[in-house]
């Protein structure tokens, strides 16, 4: 498959599928809990926005809020990503380095949106810049146990979490707008 096909795939999908269903979403609606317990984004002791952890011990782990999602596309597939790849983050850090976190997280509807556009702007701004050879090259250390993956591997992996979690954000905003659980 070549690199211009999985780009597409992941434009497509955004332009025409997933960003157009985040219009209109209010704070209620962005950190309504449709479970308890629901993982989210809240603020710390400090005030700083965290996201609640996918490490944290729970079997089965909890149901999570369009906040949570949105956070976790926005910094587990772009940012990230886009930091360790393209971006100016430290030289021995690797895409799962605590490093390449921003440094701030979004703990409303319209800044989870701003945040959601920034990120995936950035991301496929770069690799619509990559060509088929950069497209085909092993990670390298900064893929980690990945490292021998090629950019048009990660991609794929990308594309299949931002339609993944999208589709469930879409799925919870279609449970609110039906007031189911609340």
């Amino acid at each position: 498959m070549s690199g211009e096909v999985l780009i597409s795939q992941l434009e497509f999908y955004w332009d025409a599928h997933l960003r157009p269903r985040l219009d209109g979403l209010t704070d209620a609606e962005y950190l309504w809990a449709p479970a308890e317990p629901s993982w989210t984004v809240h603020p710390d002791a400090t005030g700083k926005i965290v996201i609640d952890e996918e490490d944290q011990v729970s079997d089965p782990p909890p149901i999570t809020t369009i906040a949570w999602r949105m956070v976790h596309i926005g910094v587990g597939c772009f940012a990230i990503r886009w930091n360790t790849f393209f971006g100016d983050g430290p030289a021995d850090a690797d895409m799962f380095d605590p490093r390449q976190l921003p440094s701030e997280l979004p703990g409303t509807a319209d800044a989870a949106l701003a945040f959601l556009d920034h990120w995936y702007g950035r991301w496929i701004g770069a690799i619509k810049g990559l060509d088929e050879e950069a497209l085909n090259e092993p990670l390298g250390p900064r893929g980690n146990i990945f490292a021998q993956d090629s950019m048009l591997g990660l991609i794929a992996h990308i594309n299949r979490e931002t339609m993944h979690h999208g589709g469930e954000i879409c799925l919870l905003r279609d449970l609110y707008r039906a007031g189911v659980g609340r």
